[in-house]
């Protein structure tokens, strides 16, 4: 997995040039997510190099992704060996999303870095994109949802339906809205 720059949370304020190049961006992500879709479970080798041109990055043979799949920037996306995403998954990467090896992201998972102010006044002005790491061997269960600015540590599993607003420790099970620490899956050997 590419991780040579650091991330950062970043602002972009709306109706700027920036906005607008990033509209572009969209624009093609769209497109290509929308190929994607087309295509069925068993094609995972068109898969691949759609997801590839979408990402700016090839992706090797043991990537699987089965549509359908949303992303609303794609140039952001980074993926390690053997990850698997299942069907109706959406990455909204403009803050940077790092996808560990073997990580396992189940149906209905939602992954966004970007969010809008919570004071009426600013809530169109800007929009605040903040990075987010799953690190190597995570389970990411169905219909959780990620949050921004948050690293999932190695090992872990994220439950069914949390809501992941923090950083959740390696070796752990979280659950809930929001999520929280449930138990260590800290092997002991014996």
């Amino acid at each position: 997995m590419d991780t040579e720059r650091p991330r950062l949370a970043k602002r972009v304020q709306t109706r700027s040039p920036e906005w607008h190049a990033m509209s572009g961006v969209t624009a093609r992500a769209m497109r290509l997510t929308a190929e994607i879709n087309r295509l069925s479970f068993d094609d995972v080798a068109r898969v691949r190099e759609l997801f590839s041109e979408l990402t700016g990055r090839e992706v090797d043979e043991t990537f699987i992704l089965i549509p359908p799949f949303y992303a609303a920037y794609g140039l952001d996306i980074r993926v390690g060996h053997k990850v698997f995403i299942n069907q109706c998954c959406t990455l909204y990467d403009m803050g940077g999303v790092d996808i560990g090896d073997l990580v396992m992201i189940g149906p209905n998972v939602n992954i966004i870095t970007t969010g809008h102010p919570v004071e009426p006044s600013q809530r169109r002005a800007y929009v605040e994109a903040k990075p987010i790491v799953i690190e190597k061997n995570v389970w990411i269960a169905t219909g959780a949802t990620i949050l921004g600015g948050v690293t999932v540590g190695e090992n872990s599993v994220v439950a069914a339906g949390a809501v992941v607003t923090k950083d959740v420790p390696p070796n752990s099970f979280v659950a809930g809205v929001p999520a929280k620490v449930i138990r260590s899956l800290e092997e002991n050997p014996g």
